[in-house]
């Protein structure tokens, strides 16, 4: 996929129509790549408008309580490297931009449809784990981290996480 100037006038025409662009995208298996491409259109297009974009990535650049990042992990599950690996260029391409109000979100290892608990905790670059080392989130409350985000502006030009 390559974004070409259509996408990224759509991008601006809707962003110019919001105050806040929200995007979670996931391509299928052998589209990877398409992370990046869509990054760099939303933030081509989010640059025409005075919207903020906030983009929900991943957690493959996060540092794990063992001081390297999860996609480095040993036993880093091999069927899954390719997002994992797309979700760090795409990562990159976000810390590579001055210009645009960006906040990139990247969840905890698990996400998964549950309870809204109303109750997490947030972080920057380390993946938050709880006292039995695991790293998970509800559907529900992350995508009340988000709006929580929208409303605080806390993460503006930088990355955040959340988790139990």
């Amino acid at each position: 996929m390559v974004a070409d100037a259509t996408d990224v006038a759509q991008v601006a025409r809707l962003a110019g129509e919001s105050d806040v662009v929200i995007s979670a995208t996931r391509p299928v298996p052998g589209s990877e790549r398409d992370l990046v491409v869509t990054a760099k259109a939303l933030l081509e297009g989010v640059r025409r408008s005075a919207a903020r974009l906030i983009v929900v990535g991943g957690a493959a650049t996060l540092r794990t309580p063992n001081g390297v990042l999860v996609h480095e992990e040993p036993g880093f599950p091999a069927d899954i490297l390719p997002i994992a690996l797309a979700c760090a260029e795409q990562h990159a391409v976000f810390t590579e931009e001055s210009e645009v109000d960006w906040t990139y979100a990247s969840p905890p290892a698990v996400i998964e449809p549950g309870e809204r608990t109303g109750t997490y905790r947030l972080g920057l670059d380390d993946l938050l784990v709880d006292a039995e080392g695991k790293s998970e989130i509800s559907m529900e409350d992350f995508a009340v981290a988000l709006l929580d985000e929208v409303l605080h502006q806390k993460y503006r030009r930088m990355r955040f996480t959340a988790a139990y």
